[in-house]
């Protein structure tokens, strides 16, 4: 999976491109810090090592000082060529990157070599080699994507020990970055992580009448109504929050009497600690003071069609909320340290870079699992547990911590006039034992009741679907097909007052 924007591909040089357009170079204004030194790639002839696979030739890394060969003139317009010398620099500079910046720049080459092969005509000869050079290109450029991404950057990082929660909030600060706060944020443990597409629910209300809504989904893995309590009231600024809340989850959230190991985990970090002392995380409001590279691609293709879509793009690249501010990183050889801008308050925090647990996960912030629920294979890789022993069920109590942590939550939202709606999610029949049935009825009551008196949505998918497995990755998580249903259903929910786009950004 692609896990990162290529930062130095500026908006105005990403451009819709034509694949059977005329391979005519085109160039931005900005400058060319590798000219051409060295022979250019043969037409017909392919450098060895772009043969081989990332596993064999991206994971070398001698730290050598090659040179790598650099873009022709950029009057050539045989796109097989351009492609060949694009990857042979990526292969080259693979070779001794050992940099952050060095995997970005090896990144953007792929991206190029990528975009001058799928150029080649469809008439061409060489289109059937094409297309497979595109494959194999295209698995080098997610490789140096990872690389960059495991790759820590020359400023010390603070966790709040979860990656999920690490890799999440890094996301959500550039997705607010990039097209502003969501309109509906989803939180939740890892069923809500699962089991609510952003981007199905947004396309499902848009067929219903309700477009341009922007979605994300913030859940992380072992969220306890404690967690979420800390997520919209201590960790994001008030300027992050969406115009709606949903809160996708059961009742293993919500007894007080488990051990709430994720929540005591955030609570002991060192992010926890900068968030005690005031400081939150946000935003800078400028990109980094970096000169632009010059990227050339296949010339797009000059008709209407077009000109309106690149002038959107342009459109959406000039100043405002969508200028694309980046997160800023602090930090100093003894820890996380405020810095002084004009003598203003420290008002940022760092974040840790993340591990590969969240890879899975989709530029909104969901993961989709593609497996499905079978019960008579499911068990023989993994021992049964009845609810009666499952430790999210030990010493059952629907009050405590818990209860007080989701009443913060109802209040908060209710101050701020942001509407929730709580979905109690789908489970399976075999996971719904006599302990976990009995669970779920007290928690369905609970909420309804608390429901009419609070104010706030509540909606009841916990039986939704006892017969259907295909909907399930495993007895109490949804795969791919089952959140595209919740997804549906929500959308069809006439009930429910969706708001109103806040803005015209469009998250893609």
């Amino acid at each position: 999976m692609i896990r990162r924007y290529i930062a130095s591909l500026t908006t105005n040089i990403l451009k819709l491109t034509c694949a059977a357009a005329t391979a005519i170079a085109l160039t931005a204004g900005c400058s060319q810090p590798n000219q051409p030194n060295s022979p250019r790639a043969s037409n017909t002839t392919e450098p060895a090592a772009l043969a081989e696979l990332p596993s064999s030739v991206l994971a070398k890394n001698p730290k050598k000082n090659q040179k790598a060969l650099s873009a022709s003139s950029c009057t050539q317009n045989d796109p097989f060529a351009e492609s060949i010398n694009f990857a042979t620099q990526a292969s080259n500079l693979a070779q001794s990157a050992n940099s952050k910046e060095e995997w970005d720049e090896v990144a953007a080459l792929w991206v190029q070599a990528v975009a001058w092969m799928q150029a080649v005509p469809p008439g061409s000869p060489r289109r059937a080699f094409a297309e497979k050079k595109v494959i194999e290109y295209t698995k080098n450029l997610v490789y140096s994507q990872q690389q960059a991404g495991a790759t820590r950057s020359q400023a010390s990082t603070v966790s709040f020990s979860s990656d999920l929660l690490d890799e999440q909030l890094e996301l959500y600060l550039s997705y607010v970055a990039a097209v502003g706060p969501p309109d509906v944020l989803i939180v939740g443990s890892s069923r809500a992580l699962q089991g609510v597409d952003p981007k199905q629910l947004k396309q499902a209300l848009a067929a219903s009448g309700r477009p341009g809504l922007k979605i994300f989904n913030f859940a992380i893995n072992g969220a306890t109504a404690q967690v979420v309590d800390f997520q919209l009231r201590r960790l994001l600024k008030p300027d992050y929050l969406p115009q709606m809340i949903v809160w996708a989850d059961g009742v293993r959230a919500f007894n007080s009497g488990r051990d709430d190991r994720t929540f005591n985990s955030i609570v002991d970090s060192e992010g926890s600690q900068l968030l005690a002392a005031g400081v939150r995380p946000q935003l800078v409001s400028d990109e980094p003071n970096v000169i632009p590279q010059c990227y050339r691609f296949p010339q797009p293709c000059a008709n209407s069609t077009f000109r309106r879509a690149q002038a959107s793009v342009d459109q959406l690249s000039r100043g405002g909320q969508d200028a694309h501010p980046t997160v800023k990183f602090m930090s100093s050889g003894t820890g996380i340290l405020p810095v002084a801008n004009n003598a203003a308050p420290p008002t940022t925090v760092a974040i840790r870079q993340v591990s590969e647990l969240a890879d899975a996960i989709d530029s909104n912030g969901f993961m989709s699992m593609s497996g499905s629920y079978n019960p008579n294979t499911y068990y023989r890789q993994r021992a049964y547990v009845s609810g009666k022993y499952d430790r999210d069920y030990e010493d059952f109590n629907l009050s405590g911590q818990q209860a007080t942590a989701f009443n913060s939550v109802v209040a908060f939202t209710k101050t701020r006039k942001i509407p929730l709606i709580f979905v109690n999610l789908p489970l399976t029949d075999d996971y719904l034992d006599p302990t976990r049935r009995s669970a779920e009825q007290q928690f369905r009551q609970r909420m309804q009741q608390l429901s009419r008196q609070k104010g706030f949505a509540f909606r009841d998918f916990s039986q939704r679907w006892p017969g259907r497995n295909d909907f399930f990755f495993d007895p109490s998580h949804l795969n791919r097909l089952g959140a595209i249903a919740v997804s549906r259903i929500l959308a069809a929910d006439s009930s429910i007052v969706w708001p109103r786009p806040k803005s015209r950004s469009i998250d893609g």
